[in-house]
């Protein structure tokens, strides 16, 4: 008991303004379908149930996700024993995909004004399917989303369309066709045409008393909100860029450090992102191959040739990511070109410095002393002892004969000796 009720104020916390007899709580649902969802639906649907809430709202806003999450939602959807209504909201709101499912599984389904539902055909997470797969997976689909409408007495030949032919209606169809149960612009209108409906929970019927009921938000922590977030796109592509950078630099001085350590974390996160997005194989295997190249650069003098070669493949791996025409938004175009663009920046300063470096006249080592001027510190006949640099050499003159004293320029080394002229 202790640990549910630990589990429910982490994930929760409400506003306490409203702390009346039979509240309804309000859980908003926003992003895609994924297991960080559907534990917020499922300790929500429990928070309701142990502070004995006359209503669960759960306002939906999704363009789909994980069919493996959306069936957990429906069976706790199906199983509980409150009443629960999903509210596709707000205005321009959207419950496509595995959020069809999830809609035709609540007693009451209603929609906001310009909202939309359905195009619920299944979409692979890595890459296409086969023709036989994707008959088996589809016909899987088609039969759990009649079952959901059937036993809530919804319209059966739709809700199977919506699979096969990925169908989307707006509210006013889904209305006439009796996919849905009624419109209502705001939460206030909702509660209002709730009143008095009857319906069934857990078999047995209900009436609903939600005319003069407060609306209790359910508020989801910082910290779920974020795992949430991960589910974008553009965040989880973010998070993949950072790690990118992090292992390269890590690689380009090597040792445990700040960015490795940094760069490893953004690249699990990453991961744990593209679990519950439609990636696209080719794409992940060019940015990889990017990073490849990337580091390669670091370590070999290529010329800017593989620098080069890991920007083309980052590029084209940007863009392939996502799946096309998935319940997903691709990752945004800006960003994909800002992100290209400022590795390639980052490359060619780094090559700009390393072909300066190399033209620079050499100063440290044997290899500086070369045009250098010392002085003779015994006669050089032809041999005898240099000063240069603050150091003591064998030198050896090429012609004629230097005596002690006299400035000498070096011209070459030869083992341990330097070759040396006179300095004019």
């Amino acid at each position: 008991m202790t640990r549910s009720v630990f589990l429910f104020s982490f994930l929760f916390y409400t506003i306490p303004l409203f702390a009346e007899a039979k509240p309804v709580y309000l859980l908003p649902i926003k992003g895609v379908i994924n297991p960080i969802t559907a534990r917020q639906i499922k300790e929500g649907i429990r928070y309701t149930r142990r502070e004995r809430a006359s209503l669960l709202i759960i306002k939906l806003d999704t363009p789909g996700g994980f069919l493996v999450s959306t069936r957990a939602i429906v069976e706790e959807i199906m199983s509980a024993n409150i009443p629960i209504v999903i509210y596709v909201a707000p205005s321009g709101a959207q419950c496509a995909s595995a959020g069809t499912f999830i809609a035709l599984s609540v007693p009451v389904l209603a929609m906001a004004e310009a909202t939309n539902i359905g195009a619920a055909h299944p979409v692979s997470l890595m890459g296409g399917m086969g023709k036989e797969m994707e008959k088996k997976i589809v016909n899987d689909a088609v039969s759990f989303i009649k079952g959901i409408a059937r036993k809530n007495n919804r319209n059966v030949k739709w809700a199977e369309d919506a699979v096969r032919k990925s169908l989307s209606i707006d509210e006013e169809e889904a209305l006439k066709l009796g996919v849905i149960d009624l419109i209502a612009k705001d939460e206030e209108e909702l509660l209002a045409k709730l009143e008095g409906r009857e319906i069934l929970v857990s078999g047995k019927k209900r009436i609903l008393h939600t005319k003069d009921s407060k609306i209790i938000p359910l508020r989801i922590k910082p910290a779920e909100k974020f795992l949430q977030s991960l589910g974008d796109p553009n965040i989880a592509y973010i998070f993949l860029i950072l790690g990118i950078w992090g292992i390269i630099a890590e690689f380009s001085s090597p040792g445990i450090g700040f960015p490795g350590i940094v760069g490893a974390i953004c690249l699990i996160l990453a991961f744990f992102a593209f679990h519950s997005l439609p990636i696209n194989i080719a794409g992940l295997l060019l940015i990889f191959l990017a990073i490849t190249f990337f580091i390669l650069e670091t370590k070999i003098a290529s010329g800017g040739l593989l620098a080069t070669g890991g920007v083309v493949s980052l590029l084209l791996g940007s863009f392939m990511l996502i799946k096309p025409f998935s319940f997903i938004r691709r990752v945004s175009t800006p960003l994909i070109l800002g992100v290209t663009l400022t590795t390639a920046l980052f490359f060619l300063f780094i090559l700009f410095f390393v072909i300066r470096a190399h033209k620079r006249k050499v100063t440290t080592g044997r290899e500086g002393l070369i045009g250098e001027i010392g002085k003779a510190r015994t006669d050089l006949s032809p041999s005898g002892k240099l000063h240069i640099h603050g150091e003591y050499w064998n030198g050896r003159v090429i012609e004629g004969l230097i005596k002690k004293g006299e400035k000498v320029k070096v011209i070459r080394i030869e083992g341990r000796e330097l070759l040396v002229k006179r300095a004019e």
